[in-house]
């Protein structure tokens, strides 16, 4: 089958930072999905594994954590699927991944297919949808059905993958929602996901907030660097509020005061985690991508995905993780066919 990965860990303007392949088709076994990937995008989680360094594979590494397709086989112990059904997923960090023609994946991190959505609209939700599903309404004590929530949230990096969707989740859950974005694209990218207000987190967010009359915010979800915004964190967070967080620190953080006076809540999200460590709620990821493919059925969540760069081959992978690594990218880019 075809296949894109790599050998060695290089700068992406590297020819041979990520290679076309031919590697042996899979067979499923277990709880495994036999899935033939139509479409794939690509998050910077892809990126920050692929990043130059001494270490080199005796076999190709295959990268890919998003991924919409086909099931073309099912395992013994499967259940929840059979072939022909069309799915999408983000995968498991810790196995083989979704840049390639035949993928294997457990049932129980897969949801269908939104009906609605084509592969390519689809492949661009998984993995940021998980994460800002898991962060505000499982580490985060929030629910998507909230029916009186008077709370207002605050996300940084409205405009990148999990900031969108994030946006949408949070407007559903009933939330007043304020973004940040620094340049006129994004601002009006995250007007159009459902922020009410959009400030600039290039500039000192406590008088922004405070001009449009927040002196304080209820709940933080900060999509970006988790040192620069600590300080301007502890100030605007609300007593008893709760901040989520997906980056780790590049520097050691001082967690007391103002976060222990408050008694704020720190929240982490990593959506690895349950296919990782087999944690026994392992299907509440199908879970919530079966929700949320419902919600978008239904005209309420949209699809994240900006453009579909062209079909899935190593040359047009550089190119999209080039764009990622630009850090101006907006939405989610999506590679569709072989």
């Amino acid at each position: 089958m075809k296949a894109v990965g790599l050998t060695r860990y290089l700068p992406i303007d590297d020819p041979q930072s990520l290679i076309d392949l031919e590697l042996p088709k899979p067979t499923a076994s277990g709880y495994d999905l036999l899935v033939r990937v139509e479409a794939v995008s690509v998050n910077p989680v892809d990126t920050k594994i692929r990043s130059p360094k001494p270490q080199e594979e005796s076999q190709p590494k295959v990268l890919g954590y998003d991924a919409a397709g086909v099931v073309e086989a099912v395992g013994e112990q499967v259940t929840l699927f059979q072939p022909g059904d069309e799915v999408y997923y983000a995968g498991d960090i810790t196995r083989s991944g979704t840049n390639a023609q035949f993928h294997l994946v457990d049932e129980r991190i897969v949801g269908r297919k939104p009906i609605t959505l084509d592969f390519a609209q689809a492949a661009a939700l998984p993995l940021t949808t998980i994460t800002a599903w898991e962060l505000l309404f499982h580490r985060m004590p929030y629910s998507i059905d909230a029916e009186h929530n008077d709370r207002s949230l605050l996300i940084i990096a409205g405009a990148g993958g999990v900031g969108s969707i994030a946006i949408q989740l949070a407007r559903r859950a009933g939330f007043t929602v304020i973004a940040t974005a620094s340049r006129p694209e994004t601002v009006d990218w995250c007007k159009a996901m459902g922020a009410q207000h959009v400030i600039d987190h290039g500039q000192p967010l406590s008088p922004q907030l405070a001009a449009l009359g927040y002196l304080q915010v209820d709940a933080v979800l900060n999509l970006a660097s988790t040192d620069r915004y600590w300080d301007a964190i502890g100030e605007i967070i609300a007593p008893l509020g709760h901040v989520g967080l997906i980056v780790e620190p590049a520097v050691a953080l001082k967690i007391g005061d103002p976060y222990k006076a408050k008694s704020v809540g720190l929240h982490w999200e990593m959506m690895f985690a349950r296919p990782r460590f087999k944690t026994p709620d392992m299907i509440e990821q199908h879970r919530l991508l079966n929700r949320t493919a419902s919600l978008i059925d239904a005209g309420e969540l949209r699809t994240t995905h900006t453009e579909t760069v062209g079909p899935i081959s190593a040359a047009n992978l550089r190119e999209v993780h080039r764009r990622l690594e630009s850090g101006t990218t907006i939405g989610k880019l999506v590679l569709a066919g072989w």
